[in-house]
């Protein structure tokens, strides 16, 4: 039997990242993701996640990063990780080739004993979203409903989240514990230096994310980007910055602190594209294949998940015909393409 070689794209860009969403749902309602009230019909099974996983690592899947909507909602989660930990620890196993499992999450959930179970189950990274420091504004920006102080918890429950994944192993030092936080002109960049203050206080990486044009419900417009040039020009103003650059197949380009106190990053697909290296691929809680954030529709792949060789086939053909490049080509793309939403796709 032959085997598919490694897959490339047309324009050479390799298979490097999995991003695999657990389940479409949320407890919160932020207005740039919009999730749905409920999960898709047909979610995939543990033995189908796994299998995916697997064939993905034979074909060069370095790096598994788990997500929802909120994955802490799935009680996939846990039996997920050890089962791929289990393959990781095991001789010769194509999970050995993964050097990395992350999540992303928007922390409320995180309480210490989950924290602690994620560690214990193999879980490398945990990266955390936080919008704003303000409470009425933290409400805004996660859907709540009850203004300040529905903020103003929801931001303590965060926080409590941060430092219970801390507790549980997840040191900042190492880039195992980062915060994220979408950034929107008119409705939160004056929280831009509260949340870098915050950061620098908690010795945590924050990655701020330009506002994307994700999905089709969030109302996007360009004049509500922040560049990361003026982000990074705002924050340089305040405590100055020595560029890091990014790293090939990274999403964030990063910036350390002169005064030592860590680090900032910025994920910048609108001002910034880096369509030239992305060597993401996301696959939905119900199976579907997005060779990019920005995609319309995805390839089902639940009729291939039962036979290795087939599913192998599949992503290796998937992959060689991928040429998007939407982030580069925006200008040159109809404004009223669909896409995918933010929630279903996992970001």
């Amino acid at each position: 039997m032959s085997i598919a070689p490694l897959p490339a794209d047309r324009h050479g860009r390799p298979l490097g990242v999995l991003r695999l969403s657990l389940t479409g749902r949320c407890n919160l309602a932020c207005p740039y993701c919009c999730p749905d009230d409920a999960d898709p019909p047909d979610l995939l099974t543990l033995e189908q996640q796994v299998r995916l996983i697997r064939v993905g690592c034979g074909l060069g899947i370095h790096t598994l990063r788990l997500t929802g909507g909120e994955p802490l909602l799935s009680r996939r989660l846990l039996p997920l990780l050890q089962r791929v930990t289990e393959g990781r620890a095991t001789p010769a196993h194509p999970l050995q080739g993964l050097r990395d499992i992350a999540l992303t999450t928007n922390g409320v959930l995180l309480t210490e004993a989950r924290a602690s179970a994620l560690w214990a189950a193999g879980l490398d990274r945990i990266t955390i979203s936080l919008d704003a420091v303000d409470g009425p504004l933290a409400a805004r920006m996660a859907g709540l409903r009850g203004g300040a102080e529905a903020g103003t918890r929801l931001v303590q429950q965060v926080l409590a989240g941060l430092e219970a994944a801390r507790a549980a192993g997840f040191d900042p030092r190492s880039g195992a514990l980062k915060l994220n936080a979408v950034i929107q002109r008119g409705v939160n960049d004056d929280q831009l230096l509260p949340l870098v203050e915050l950061a620098r206080q908690r010795r945590v990486e924050l990655r701020l994310i330009e506002y994307m044009d994700v999905g089709n419900r969030n109302g996007w417009g360009p004049e509500q980007v922040v560049p990361a040039a003026e982000m990074i020009q705002r924050i340089h103003a305040h405590w100055p910055l020595e560029a890091l650059g990014r790293g090939i197949g990274g999403t964030a380009r990063r910036w350390r602190f002169s005064d030592g106190h860590g680090a900032v990053a910025v994920i910048a697909s609108i001002s910034e594209p880096f369509c030239g290296d992305c060597n993401r691929l996301r696959v939905t809680a119900d199976g579907q294949a997005f060779t990019c954030l920005f995609a319309a529709t995805g390839v089902d792949l639940r009729p291939h998940l039962q036979d290795e060789h087939r599913l192998r086939q599949r992503l290796v053909a998937l992959w060689h015909d991928r040429h998007d490049r939407y982030s580069e080509q925006r200008a040159e793309t109809p404004p009223d393409r669909p896409h995918a939403e933010m929630a279903y796709l996992g970001g």
